[in-house]
């Protein structure tokens, strides 16, 4: 009886003892205002605008628009991204993939061409494309660019307009999107038999 008694006790300790961090850490949030009402964080590779900051937890609104309820004394332990601390400055990027055999500064230089065009797209930081990968059908290219968005809304109107300015310029520049695609290998001789018309 001793031993459960000791055991309730260590349980109901470790339990209060996460309430009151949790407690303690909600009004540090509130006082020093290190995450705000409306912030655009990055938790834990989630991304999403704070909601409501309680005393025991923080609500955040991801972009697929499911909440999370995430502990205050997680947010001040570990390591999180306000996009939003300064200015509602937000980094994004778009990928495509070319066809084997494309002329790939051509490709780079039109997809930088693509962000320029595009109004709500800063001009400082500047944009940057990088030759990603040799991927398996595909020859991938990324842009990194800064919008003054934080809604996830706004931030995917934005990338399909720089998807459908780089669909116009590949058209334009016959560059090929390239899609899954599988190729056959034959060893040996490949005999081709002309069926009889008895058969």
């Amino acid at each position: 009886f001793a031993f459960l008694s000791g055991a309730v006790a260590i349980g109901v300790g470790f339990g209060a003892q996460n309430i009151i961090n949790n407690f303690i850490s909600g009004w540090i949030l509130m006082w020093e205002r290190p995450i705000r009402i409306g912030d655009f964080l990055e938790v834990d590779g989630a991304r999403g605008s704070v909601e409501t900051i309680n005393t025991r937890s923080t609500r955040i609104r991801r972009i697929d628009g499911v909440h999370m309820l995430i502990p205050n004394s997680k947010l001040l332990e570990n390591t999180v991204v306000n996009w939003t601390l300064i200015d509602n400055l937000t980094r994004t990027s778009v990928r495509v993939g070319v066809a084997y055999g494309s002329d790939c500064k051509l490709v780079a230089r039109l997809i930088e061409q693509a962000t320029q065009q595009q109004e709500d797209i800063l001009t400082e930081p500047k944009p940057v494309v990088i030759f990603d990968d040799f991927g398996d059908n595909a020859l991938m290219f990324e842009t990194f660019f800064w919008v003054n968005a934080t809604k996830e809304r706004d931030l995917r109107v934005i990338r399909s307009q720089v998807r459908f300015t780089i669909d116009e310029l590949f058209a334009e520049h016959d560059i090929v999107i390239a899609f899954p695609q599988c190729d056959v290998h034959l060893d040996g001789t490949l005999q081709l038999v002309k069926p009889s018309r008895n058969s």
